[in-house]
């Protein structure tokens, strides 16, 4: 195994990187970036069709029945991480810059990862129907709670509540429909995406790097890397890790005192503590002005890579304890059987 894949470094968040920098350099502007902005509404519609084309009613009716343990997770994502974004406040500015904190605050509102959470709980040893059932509805549910979390967490804007309204009907419009358009299609072409799964990808990767150059050529057009320094970055990646840590460490012992078996609280862990890039840069370009787009969703591709690393890691140390449980399960059998 190379140094690089050691380091559990996600390729697509380099491509990212690579999209970051030349937007910096060579930023759309004037009907180009028009252009750009139309292709990107429109990549974005068929991302959520797609989402929602994917989607499985049998895999999310197989797990709905364990309602504690999805109650335990969207508290997690949709109490808690709002809830460590506000206590942030206290570093602002000392420690965090407000494009920063805002940033993180956005993040924190978002729902969790499907693809991510479900695939780390399956290493893991996990209850995976349980998971394919709470990341698909955090990930349905946030649609319409992000928005409204975006709207308390930021407050501070004058006419929060009619910003907030507009917000949820433009992600309604643009997201949502696409998404149920797509699920009531799926007897139509689930066949066909589920044997191309590596186009659909290629297809949601795509979207989201057009709507990275688009928002970060905005935000280079009004300054970003004036507001953004390497104190920023550096501040983002500790506090993302911090961020990261608790909301693990809460899950875990959440899951501990309730009772939860090994392989439940796999999935609390992993469904509760996840912050979706797939859905949260198609929502911020809905949600904020584009020239603020690319200063919001740093926090979160920072914060994501995190999560894929430290996440990586924990999966393979679940699975080392689940084989050593079995296998002492399985030693403790064979010293009780009587001997012939």
């Amino acid at each position: 195994m190379s140094w690089f894949q050691r380091l559990r470094i996600d390729k697509f968040l380099l491509v990212l990187v690579v999209v970051v920098i030349v937007a910096s350099f060579f930023p759309c502007r004037g009907i180009v970036k028009v252009f750009f902005e139309y292709l990107t509404t429109a990549a974005i519609a068929l991302l959520f069709f797609m989402h929602g084309a994917k989607l499985s009613r049998e895999a999310i009716i197989g797990g709905m029945g364990h309602w504690r343990l999805h109650l335990v997770v969207f508290l997690s994502t949709f109490a808690l991480f709002p809830l460590l974004g506000i206590a942030m406040k206290v570093f602002v500015p000392a420690l965090l810059e407000t494009p920063v904190y805002l940033g993180f605050l956005y993040l924190c509102a978002l729902p969790a990862t499907v693809q991510s959470a479900i695939a780390f709980t399956s290493v893991a040893g996990g209850n995976v129907a349980a998971a394919i059932c709470s990341a698909s509805a955090s990930s349905i549910l946030g649609v319409f709670l992000s928005p409204v979390l975006v709207g308390l967490l930021m407050h501070t804007q004058d006419g929060a509540s009619s910003n907030t309204l507009h917000a949820i009907g433009a992600i309604i419009l643009q997201l949502m429909v696409p998404f149920v358009i797509g699920h009531l299609s799926r007897p139509l072409i689930g066949a066909w995406v589920a044997r191309h799964k590596k186009l659909i990808n290629i297809t949601d990767r795509s979207s989201i790097l057009l709507v990275v150059y688009t928002a970060f050529s905005a935000a280079v057009v009004e300054g970003i890397w004036h507001q953004i320094t390497g104190w920023s970055l550096v501040a983002i990646l500790a506090f993302s890790l911090v961020l990261l840590a608790i909301v693990l460490v809460v899950n875990t012992w959440t899951a501990r005192l309730m009772g939860f078996n090994t392989a439940d609280e796999i999935t609390i862990v992993f469904c509760g503590s996840k912050k979706s890039l797939a859905n949260g840069i198609p929502m911020a370009n809905v949600l904020f002005p584009s020239a603020a787009v690319g200063a919001i969703v740093l926090p979160l591709m920072i914060f994501h890579q995190v999560q894929l690393m430290v996440c990586a890691v924990l999966a393979q140390r679940y699975a080392r304890r689940i084989a050593a449980e079995q296998n002492g399960s399985k030693g403790n059998d064979a010293a009780s059987r009587p001997s012939v």
